[in-house]
C-alpha cells in the first residue's frame, strides 16, 4: 500500500503544470522508497513475531522464564532456530516420558513383589493358628511346632520390614554412619564365623585372603551387613564342595574388595536389575530359600553411602563376584 500510494504522489508530482526540478523529484523518490520499504519490513515482523511467537513463548514457557515482550531476531535463520528448539523441547518431553513410563513400571513391580513377600509369611501364620484354634493347641505334638513355625513367620515379616526401613533411612541420609578406623580382614573373619554354621550345612568353604592389618575408614556394624549379605547369597546359592573368597587390592586413596565364589552364577540378562529391592533370578534362586530379598540392596546402598561403587561379573553355571571400593585408613 505504501509503494502504491508514493507512486502515486510521484506521479502526481510529474503532472504539475510546473514540474519540480530532477534532482527534487529524484530525492522524494529515494525518500518514499525508504519509507515503503520500512512500512514493508515493519509488516513483515509484525507478521512473523505473530505467527512464531505463539509456538516459541509455549516452548519457551516450559523450558525456562522468558520475558513476555522478547522479540525474535529476523537477522538469523529464524524457522531453523525456531525448528531446532522445537526438537530439542519434544526430546526432552519423550525423555521425561520414558523415564515416567519406567517409574511407573518400577512401582508396579515394587508393589506386586513386595505384597507377595509380605503375603507368603502372613497366609503361613494364618495356617498355623487356624490350625491350632480348629483343635490342635490340644495337641501336644501339634501345637509347639506350629507355634514354633507361627514365629518363624513373624521373625521374617519383621526381617522384611526392618529392611525396609534401613533401606528408606539410607536413601533418605537420616542414619548417622559412625566412621571409624575398621580392620576388615578381622571384620571378615568375624563375619565368617558367625555364618560358619550354614556354610557347613551347605557344603561351602569361606576363605578369607585379605592381608593381616588392612584398614578402612567404614562404619564397622553397616560393613558387617554387607558381608554378611553378600556372604549369605554366596553360601544360598553355591555348590556343595564349593567356595567363597574374600581379596583386596590397593587403589591409590581406595581399597577395592572382592568377593567371588564359584556357585550356580547368574545370567547376564539379570545383572542390571540385581541390587532392585525384591528381584529374584529365575526358580533356581526361589523365595524357598528365604531372606528379605532385599539383601544386595542394602548392600549397594551402604556402599553408597560411604562413598564407594560396587559393580559385579558373573557367569552362568561358574560363579559370581562382588567388587566394592572403601577409603583406605591413613
Amino acid at each position: 500500500m505504501a509503494i502504491v500510494g508514493g507512486l502515486i504522489g510521484l506521479s502526481a508530482l510529474f503532472a504539475m503544470a510546473d514540474p519540480l526540478p530532477l534532482w527534487w523529484v529524484g530525492v522524494v523518490a529515494v525518500l518514499l522508497f525508504v519509507a515503503a520499504y520500512a512500512a514493508f519490513a515493519f509488516g513483515i515482523e509484525r507478521f512473523i513475531n505473530s505467527r512464531i511467537k505463539v509456538l516459541y513463548r509455549t516452548v519457551h514457557e516450559l523450558k525456562r522464564s522468558r520475558k513476555e515482550g522478547d522479540r525474535i531476531d529476523l537477522r538469523g535463520d529464524v524457522l531453523g532456530q525456531v525448528n531446532a528448539e522445537v526438537r530439542e523441547w519434544a526430546t526432552e518431553r519423550r525423555t521425561e516420558i520414558r523415564e515416567l513410563h519406567e517409574r511407573e513400571q518400577f512401582r508396579r513391580e515394587f508393589i506386586g513383589n513386595l505384597a507377595h513377600e509380605l503375603k507368603t509369611p502372613i497366609f503361613n501364620i494364618q495356617g498355623y493358628i487356624l490350625t491350632l484354634l480348629e483343635g490342635g493347641l490340644e495337641d501336644g505334638k501339634v501345637n509347639r511346632d506350629f507355634l514354633n513355625r507361627a514365629s518363624n513367620g513373624v521373625d521374617r515379616l519383621m526381617k522384611i520390614v526392618e529392611d525396609l526401613d534401613l533401606i528408606t533411612k539410607l536413601e533418605s541420609g537420616v542414619m548417622d554412619l559412625r566412621i571409624a578406623r575398621v580392620d576388615i580382614s578381622k571384620l571378615v573373619d568375624d563375619s565368617m564365623e558367625n555364618m560358619e554354621l550354614f556354610a557347613k550345612e551347605k557344603g561351602v568353604t569361606l576363605i578369607n585372603e585379605l592381608a593381616p592389618t588392612v584398614l578402612v575408614m567404614a562404619d564397622r556394624y553397616r560393613l558387617a551387613q554387607v558381608f554378611t549379605n553378600l556372604f549369605n547369597n554366596a553360601i544360598s546359592y553355591g555348590k556343595p564342595g564349593g567356595h567363597c573368597v574374600v581379596r583386596s587390592y590397593p587403589l591409590d586413596d581406595q581399597l577395592l574388595i572382592e568377593v567371588s565364589d564359584n556357585g550356580i552364577g547368574i545370567s547376564e540378562e539379570h545383572l542390571p536389575r540385581l541390587f532392585e529391592r525384591f528381584y529374584r533370578v529365575g526358580k533356581s534362586r526361589s523365595r524357598n530359600e528365604g531372606g528379605s530379598g532385599l539383601g544386595l540392596a542394602i548392600v549397594k546402598h551402604i556402599i553408597d553411602v560411604h562413598g564407594g561403587t560396587i559393580t559385579l561379573k558373573s557367569v552362568e553355571g561358574e560363579g559370581t563376584t562382588f567388587s566394592f571400593t572403601l577409603k583406605r585408613a591413613s
